[in-house]
């Protein structure tokens, strides 16, 4: 409660300074409550090991705060309740649930400056891994559905960003730091990506092809694997047709290491569909991994079904109720282990 208290005073501050200082400081944010029933069952060589069914109570509370420093600089942070799923949970014992206090601070944090043909930026930025799912591949390569990197990494990565029109699109590249290891004084000890993106229009459609590698050993915990050097590509491609909008996402993620004894590549392909206030798409990935003397094969799929319902809306914010259908099936080595979850949720969202 302390941490909460402390952060709310920064804020009042903030405001309080903002009324005198030259820079414009605006505040918004979000909060959510989200009634999630969940439905698994898992299967060995196709016999019933287990099944589940339970009811979850979630909820979040974001808050925002962009500054502008003129002359195309600024500055944006995000507070957030960050709990497993970037949503915290009742906690069943009975009492109010204090672990929002408890898991309540800065999200992200990052400044930069905006120019009329470019722009660079630095600190804790969000990579848009909700509509991009790079990031879920190269971080989740065997199990990269269901949107992971935003809900378990919580959609930011600590970097260097550069930003540039080049030709009739613009291009980006990002020093992605993804671990500070400050335990040796060699700068190479650290875990660095690098990832570059060009977005451009062909006509209407909307291409961003994108490279994602590491440039120095790092780990990935997804899969207990450390010191490797794997790199991801892809593009998304953003098909407009009447009142349609159609979006094919297609990566492919490889790491051959002999040092290491790492030898593993995967793929994703996505296919979403948006009409006014209906999302759905649907996911399909796929996993060869001979890492270690294993011979595993992985295969996923998901389907997402959302109707965003504007319950109210004006210049000061805005309700929203979304219910939302997510199904996931996964299986290892051809049915030797597969499980299925069917998540029923109502997103109820105020923003102001």
């Amino acid at each position: 409660m302390k941490k909460l208290l402390s952060l709310v005073f920064a804020l009042a501050v903030m405001t309080s300074f903002a009324t005198t200082a030259s820079a414009s400081i605006s505040f918004s944010g979000d909060a959510q409550v989200r009634p999630r029933g969940e439905f698994v069952e898992t299967k060995a060589d196709g016999v019933k090991t287990s099944s589940t069914d339970n009811l979850y109570w979630l909820y979040r509370l974001r808050l925002k705060v962009a500054a502008d420093l003129g002359d195309g600089y600024f500055a944006k942070a995000l507070l957030a309740s960050e709990s497993y799923g970037w949503f915290a949970a009742l906690d069943g014992q009975g009492g109010f649930p204090d672990n929002l206090a408890d898991d309540f601070g800065v999200s992200q944090m990052y400044f930069g400056r905006m120019m009329e043909h470019s722009h660079y930026m630095a600190g804790y930025m969000p990579v848009n891994s909700f509509n991009n799912p790079i990031y879920d591949l190269a971080v989740f390569p065997s199990s990269p559905l269901g949107i992971p990197y935003f809900l378990l990494s919580n959609d930011r990565i600590f970097g260097l960003n550069y930003g540039t029109k080049v030709g009739p699109g613009e291009l980006n590249a990002t020093l992605c730091v993804l671990d500070n290891d400050m335990r040796t004084e060699n700068v190479f000890e650290d875990a660095y990506a690098l990832h570059l993106m060009y977005k451009t229009n062909i006509g209407d459609i909307t291409i961003d092809p994108q490279l994602l590698a590491a440039i120095t050993d790092s780990d990935l915990l997804s899969m207990g694997y450390d010191d490797i050097t794997p790199i991801t590509l892809g593009s998304n491609v953003v098909i407009p047709a009447g009142d349609f909008k159609f979006t094919i996402s297609g990566f492919y993620t490889f790491c051959e290491d002999s040092a290491a004894d790492i030898d593993y590549d995967a793929y994703l392909v996505r296919l979403k569909a948006e009409r006014g206030p209906i999302r759905a798409w649907v996911d399909y990935s796929a996993m060869n991994d001979d890492s270690m003397g294993k011979s595993d094969e992985y295969t996923n799929m998901y389907l997402w079904a959302q109707y965003n319902w504007k319950v109210h809306e004006s210049s000061m914010g805005s309700l929203t109720l979304s219910p939302t259908v997510r199904y996931r099936t996964r299986e290892l080595n051809n049915g030797a282990w597969e499980d299925e979850r069917l998540r029923t949720e109502l997103w109820a969202q105020v923003a102001f």
